[in-house]
Protein backbone atom coordinates (compact mmCIF):
# COMPACT_ATOMS: atom_id res chain seq x y z
CA UNK A 1 0.00 0.00 0.00
CA UNK A 2 1.26 3.36 -0.47
CA UNK A 3 3.33 5.21 2.29
CA UNK A 4 1.54 8.60 2.40
CA UNK A 5 -2.48 9.42 0.87
CA UNK A 6 -1.51 12.59 -1.15
CA UNK A 7 -1.98 12.54 -4.98
CA UNK A 8 0.67 14.82 -5.57
CA UNK A 9 3.34 12.60 -3.56
CA UNK A 10 2.27 9.48 -4.70
CA UNK A 11 1.54 9.52 -9.11
CA UNK A 12 4.78 12.07 -9.48
CA UNK A 13 2.57 13.33 -12.94
CA UNK A 14 1.61 9.68 -13.99
CA UNK A 15 -2.01 8.61 -13.68
CA UNK A 16 -1.87 5.44 -12.46
CA UNK A 17 -0.18 3.37 -9.08
CA UNK A 18 -0.76 -0.25 -8.54
CA UNK A 19 0.73 -2.98 -6.18
CA UNK A 20 -0.34 -6.47 -4.69
CA UNK A 21 0.22 -6.59 -0.71
CA UNK A 22 0.00 -9.66 2.15
CA UNK A 23 -1.57 -7.70 5.29
CA UNK A 24 -1.08 -9.29 8.35
CA UNK A 25 -1.33 -6.23 10.84
CA UNK A 26 -3.93 -3.45 11.38
CA UNK A 27 -3.93 -0.57 8.57
CA UNK A 28 -4.64 2.70 10.07
CA UNK A 29 -8.32 3.94 8.86
CA UNK A 30 -6.91 6.61 6.59
CA UNK A 31 -8.27 9.38 4.02
CA UNK A 32 -6.86 10.34 0.04
CA UNK A 33 -7.34 12.40 -2.55
CA UNK A 34 -7.17 9.82 -5.19
CA UNK A 35 -9.52 6.91 -6.18
CA UNK A 36 -8.62 3.57 -5.08
CA UNK A 37 -9.68 -0.03 -6.14
CA UNK A 38 -9.00 -2.85 -3.93
CA UNK A 39 -9.38 -6.21 -4.68
CA UNK A 40 -9.75 -8.78 -1.98
CA UNK A 41 -8.03 -12.22 -2.65
CA UNK A 42 -6.85 -14.94 0.04
CA UNK A 43 -6.73 -14.24 3.68
CA UNK A 44 -9.09 -12.71 6.58
CA UNK A 45 -10.07 -8.92 8.17
CA UNK A 46 -12.42 -6.25 8.58
CA UNK A 47 -12.68 -3.39 6.38
CA UNK A 48 -13.96 -0.02 8.25
CA UNK A 49 -15.28 2.66 6.20
CA UNK A 50 -18.17 5.10 7.29
CA UNK A 51 -20.54 2.40 6.33
CA UNK A 52 -19.04 0.48 9.46
CA UNK A 53 -17.24 -2.18 9.96
CA UNK A 54 -17.46 -5.36 7.77
CA UNK A 55 -15.42 -8.44 7.46
CA UNK A 56 -13.34 -9.07 3.97
CA UNK A 57 -14.36 -12.13 1.42
CA UNK A 58 -11.94 -13.49 -1.51
CA UNK A 59 -13.35 -12.28 -4.69
CA UNK A 60 -14.44 -8.80 -3.14
CA UNK A 61 -13.90 -5.23 -5.26
CA UNK A 62 -13.77 -2.12 -2.83
CA UNK A 63 -13.92 1.71 -4.76
CA UNK A 64 -13.75 4.65 -3.02
CA UNK A 65 -13.43 7.71 -4.45
CA UNK A 66 -11.87 10.93 -3.72
CA UNK A 67 -12.33 11.76 -0.28
CA UNK A 68 -13.93 8.71 0.67
CA UNK A 69 -11.51 6.82 3.81
CA UNK A 70 -11.56 3.15 5.08
CA UNK A 71 -8.69 0.79 6.77
CA UNK A 72 -8.22 -2.58 7.37
CA UNK A 73 -8.76 -4.56 11.12
CA UNK A 74 -7.78 -8.08 11.96
CA UNK A 75 -5.75 -8.75 9.23
CA UNK A 76 -4.33 -12.47 9.13
CA UNK A 77 -2.31 -13.47 5.63
CA UNK A 78 -4.55 -10.97 3.77
CA UNK A 79 -4.26 -10.29 -0.05
CA UNK A 80 -5.19 -6.81 -0.95
CA UNK A 81 -4.38 -5.44 -5.01
CA UNK A 82 -4.52 -1.94 -4.81
CA UNK A 83 -4.69 -0.02 -8.76
CA UNK A 84 -5.14 3.68 -7.88
CA UNK A 85 -5.96 6.81 -10.29
CA UNK A 86 -5.26 10.01 -10.04
CA UNK A 87 -8.20 12.17 -9.79
CA UNK A 88 -6.55 14.87 -12.26
CA UNK A 89 -5.91 11.95 -14.60
CA UNK A 90 -9.81 10.70 -14.10
CA UNK A 91 -10.86 14.82 -15.40
CA UNK A 92 -7.87 14.76 -18.01
CA UNK A 93 -6.49 11.19 -19.93
CA UNK A 94 -8.24 9.15 -18.58
CA UNK A 95 -11.63 10.97 -18.68
CA UNK A 96 -12.65 8.98 -21.85
CA UNK A 97 -13.52 5.77 -19.35
CA UNK A 98 -16.47 7.77 -18.62
CA UNK A 99 -18.32 7.51 -21.85
CA UNK A 100 -17.87 3.25 -21.23
CA UNK A 101 -21.09 2.51 -19.69
CA UNK A 102 -18.99 -1.09 -17.65
CA UNK A 103 -16.59 1.44 -16.30
CA UNK A 104 -18.78 4.15 -15.55
CA UNK A 105 -20.79 2.06 -12.84
CA UNK A 106 -17.43 1.10 -11.53
CA UNK A 107 -15.49 4.23 -10.80
CA UNK A 108 -18.75 7.09 -11.02
CA UNK A 109 -21.99 5.44 -10.48
CA UNK A 110 -21.95 2.83 -7.57
CA UNK A 111 -19.70 5.00 -5.21
CA UNK A 112 -21.02 8.29 -5.86
CA UNK A 113 -24.67 7.07 -5.00
CA UNK A 114 -26.46 8.71 -2.34
CA UNK A 115 -26.05 7.29 1.32
CA UNK A 116 -22.47 5.58 0.02
CA UNK A 117 -20.20 7.88 1.32
CA UNK A 118 -17.79 7.38 -1.90
CA UNK A 119 -17.08 3.72 -1.20
CA UNK A 120 -18.70 0.88 -3.37
CA UNK A 121 -18.18 -2.69 -2.46
CA UNK A 122 -19.06 -5.20 -4.74
CA UNK A 123 -18.22 -8.94 -5.52
CA UNK A 124 -16.68 -10.65 -8.77
CA UNK A 125 -16.30 -14.53 -8.83
CA UNK A 126 -13.18 -15.98 -6.81
CA UNK A 127 -11.53 -16.75 -11.07
CA UNK A 128 -11.88 -13.15 -11.83
CA UNK A 129 -10.74 -11.85 -8.43
CA UNK A 130 -7.20 -13.37 -9.06
CA UNK A 131 -7.08 -12.65 -12.46
CA UNK A 132 -7.43 -8.99 -11.82
CA UNK A 133 -4.92 -9.74 -8.99
CA UNK A 134 -2.47 -11.16 -11.54
CA UNK A 135 -2.85 -8.21 -13.67
CA UNK A 136 -2.49 -5.74 -11.25
CA UNK A 137 0.99 -7.84 -10.16
CA UNK A 138 1.64 -7.06 -13.73
CA UNK A 139 1.07 -3.39 -13.93
CA UNK A 140 2.92 -2.40 -10.95
CA UNK A 141 5.58 -4.43 -12.75
CA UNK A 142 5.01 -2.07 -15.68
CA UNK A 143 4.92 0.50 -13.60
CA UNK A 144 8.32 0.16 -11.91
CA UNK A 145 10.13 -0.69 -15.44
CA UNK A 146 13.54 1.58 -15.65
CA UNK A 147 11.66 2.64 -18.82
CA UNK A 148 8.47 4.33 -19.19
CA UNK A 149 5.59 2.43 -21.14
CA UNK A 150 2.59 4.41 -20.63
CA UNK A 151 0.60 2.38 -23.81
CA UNK A 152 1.30 -0.40 -21.81
CA UNK A 153 0.48 0.54 -18.21
CA UNK A 154 -2.81 2.19 -20.31
CA UNK A 155 -3.85 -1.71 -21.54
CA UNK A 156 -3.03 -3.08 -18.42
CA UNK A 157 -5.61 -0.40 -16.95
CA UNK A 158 -8.24 -1.14 -18.87
CA UNK A 159 -7.44 -5.20 -18.84
CA UNK A 160 -7.99 -4.45 -14.76
CA UNK A 161 -10.97 -3.00 -15.36
CA UNK A 162 -12.43 -5.21 -17.72
CA UNK A 163 -11.35 -7.96 -15.52
CA UNK A 164 -13.75 -6.73 -12.90
CA UNK A 165 -16.74 -5.47 -15.27
CA UNK A 166 -16.79 -9.05 -16.45
CA UNK A 167 -16.82 -10.72 -13.54
CA UNK A 168 -19.68 -8.39 -11.90
CA UNK A 169 -23.31 -9.06 -12.23
CA UNK A 170 -24.59 -7.47 -16.05
CA UNK A 171 -25.30 -4.19 -16.10
CA UNK A 172 -28.38 -2.88 -15.03
CA UNK A 173 -31.42 -2.47 -18.13
CA UNK A 174 -31.79 1.13 -17.01
CA UNK A 175 -28.01 1.41 -17.87
CA UNK A 176 -27.95 2.96 -21.59
CA UNK A 177 -25.08 2.18 -23.62
CA UNK A 178 -23.29 5.52 -24.41
CA UNK A 179 -24.04 8.86 -22.05
CA UNK A 180 -26.23 10.87 -23.59
CA UNK A 181 -24.48 14.43 -24.82
CA UNK A 182 -26.85 16.72 -22.33
CA UNK A 183 -25.25 14.61 -19.83
CA UNK A 184 -21.45 14.75 -20.67
CA UNK A 185 -21.99 18.25 -21.20
CA UNK A 186 -23.26 19.05 -17.85
CA UNK A 187 -20.97 16.92 -16.15
CA UNK A 188 -17.84 18.73 -17.86
CA UNK A 189 -19.07 22.05 -17.29
CA UNK A 190 -19.66 20.91 -13.20
CA UNK A 191 -16.16 19.47 -12.86
CA UNK A 192 -14.81 22.40 -14.79
CA UNK A 193 -16.30 24.85 -11.94
CA UNK A 194 -17.82 22.87 -8.90
CA UNK A 195 -17.25 26.15 -6.75
CA UNK A 196 -19.89 28.40 -9.34
CA UNK A 197 -23.26 28.73 -7.74
CA UNK A 198 -24.98 26.63 -10.42
CA UNK A 199 -28.94 26.08 -10.83
CA UNK A 200 -30.51 23.34 -12.23
CA UNK A 201 -32.48 26.03 -14.91
CA UNK A 202 -29.02 27.67 -15.70
CA UNK A 203 -27.96 23.96 -16.45
CA UNK A 204 -31.18 23.08 -18.31
CA UNK A 205 -30.38 25.83 -20.76
CA UNK A 206 -27.10 25.56 -21.42
CA UNK A 207 -27.82 22.08 -23.19
CA UNK A 208 -31.09 23.42 -24.32
CA UNK A 209 -33.00 20.85 -22.21
CA UNK A 210 -36.16 21.20 -19.80
CA UNK A 211 -34.67 21.13 -16.19
CA UNK A 212 -37.53 17.97 -15.47
CA UNK A 213 -35.82 16.25 -18.42
CA UNK A 214 -32.13 17.16 -17.57
CA UNK A 215 -32.66 15.85 -13.89
CA UNK A 216 -34.39 12.89 -15.59
CA UNK A 217 -31.10 11.98 -17.81
CA UNK A 218 -29.25 12.46 -14.73
CA UNK A 219 -30.62 9.90 -12.38
CA UNK A 220 -30.51 7.27 -15.51
CA UNK A 221 -26.90 7.97 -16.22
CA UNK A 222 -25.23 8.95 -13.15
CA UNK A 223 -27.67 7.71 -10.16
CA UNK A 224 -27.97 11.32 -8.65
CA UNK A 225 -29.22 14.69 -9.80
CA UNK A 226 -27.24 17.61 -11.10
CA UNK A 227 -26.96 19.49 -8.13
CA UNK A 228 -26.75 16.04 -6.32
CA UNK A 229 -23.40 15.14 -8.54
CA UNK A 230 -22.24 18.63 -7.79
CA UNK A 231 -22.39 18.31 -3.90
CA UNK A 232 -20.51 15.13 -4.47
CA UNK A 233 -18.17 16.76 -6.59
CA UNK A 234 -18.10 19.28 -4.10
CA UNK A 235 -17.11 17.14 -1.23
CA UNK A 236 -14.04 16.08 -2.99
CA UNK A 237 -12.40 18.66 -3.85
CA UNK A 238 -13.33 20.15 -0.23
CA UNK A 239 -11.47 16.73 0.53
CA UNK A 240 -8.60 17.31 -1.40
CA UNK A 241 -8.41 21.29 0.50
CA UNK A 242 -8.81 20.09 3.81
CA UNK A 243 -5.77 17.49 3.07
CA UNK A 244 -3.54 19.51 1.24
CA UNK A 245 -3.78 23.11 2.85
CA UNK A 246 -3.70 25.59 6.04
CA UNK A 247 -6.93 27.13 4.96
CA UNK A 248 -9.73 26.83 7.48
CA UNK A 249 -13.05 24.88 7.24
CA UNK A 250 -15.23 27.90 6.55
CA UNK A 251 -12.28 28.84 3.41
CA UNK A 252 -12.52 25.58 2.57
CA UNK A 253 -16.26 25.42 2.12
CA UNK A 254 -16.61 28.77 0.64
CA UNK A 255 -13.75 27.53 -1.77
CA UNK A 256 -15.78 24.87 -3.33
CA UNK A 257 -19.10 26.96 -3.19
CA UNK A 258 -20.58 26.54 0.63
CA UNK A 259 -20.41 29.37 1.83
CA UNK A 260 -22.19 28.88 5.07
CA UNK A 261 -19.88 27.06 7.47
CA UNK A 262 -22.74 25.19 8.97
CA UNK A 263 -23.84 24.23 5.96
CA UNK A 264 -20.90 23.24 4.78
CA UNK A 265 -20.20 20.90 7.70
CA UNK A 266 -23.22 19.19 7.21
CA UNK A 267 -22.79 18.28 3.53
CA UNK A 268 -19.41 17.26 3.87
CA UNK A 269 -20.31 14.95 7.00
CA UNK A 270 -23.64 13.58 4.81
CA UNK A 271 -21.02 12.95 2.03
CA UNK A 272 -18.00 11.91 3.62
CA UNK A 273 -19.10 10.47 6.86
CA UNK A 274 -16.59 12.81 9.23
CA UNK A 275 -17.05 16.24 9.83
CA UNK A 276 -14.29 18.83 7.77
CA UNK A 277 -11.92 18.89 11.13
CA UNK A 278 -12.04 15.36 11.68
CA UNK A 279 -11.64 14.11 8.02
CA UNK A 280 -8.37 16.83 8.25
CA UNK A 281 -7.40 15.61 11.13
CA UNK A 282 -7.13 11.66 10.18
CA UNK A 283 -5.98 12.76 6.85
CA UNK A 284 -3.02 14.51 8.41
CA UNK A 285 -2.20 11.74 10.73
CA UNK A 286 -2.23 8.81 8.13
CA UNK A 287 0.15 11.20 5.89
CA UNK A 288 2.71 10.20 8.63
CA UNK A 289 1.79 6.56 8.94
CA UNK A 290 3.90 4.59 6.91
CA UNK A 291 1.65 1.97 5.68
CA UNK A 292 3.66 -0.30 4.01
CA UNK A 293 4.79 -0.79 8.07
CA UNK A 294 2.72 -3.91 8.21
CA UNK A 295 2.56 -4.85 4.90
CA UNK A 296 4.40 -7.42 3.06
CA UNK A 297 4.97 -7.51 -1.17
CA UNK A 298 2.98 -11.03 -2.06
CA UNK A 299 5.39 -12.93 -4.32
CA UNK A 300 3.90 -12.94 -8.06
Amino acid sequence: MPATLHEHALFAGGPVLAGVHRLDLDVESHAHDFLEIAVIGSGYGRHVTSQGEHPLRRGQVIVLRPGAWHGFLDCTDLTVANCCLSAQALRGELAALYDIPMLRRILWTDPVASGTYGVAVTTVDPAAAEEAIAEISLLEQDLSANQGRPGRVLGRLITVLGVLADGRDPEPKTLEPAIHPAVAATVARLEAAPGHPWRLDDLARAVNLDPDYLGRLFGRYVGLTPLGFLARLRAERAATLLAHSALPAARVGAAVGWDDPTYFARRFRTLVGLTPTEYRRRSRSATHTQLSTPTEPKSS
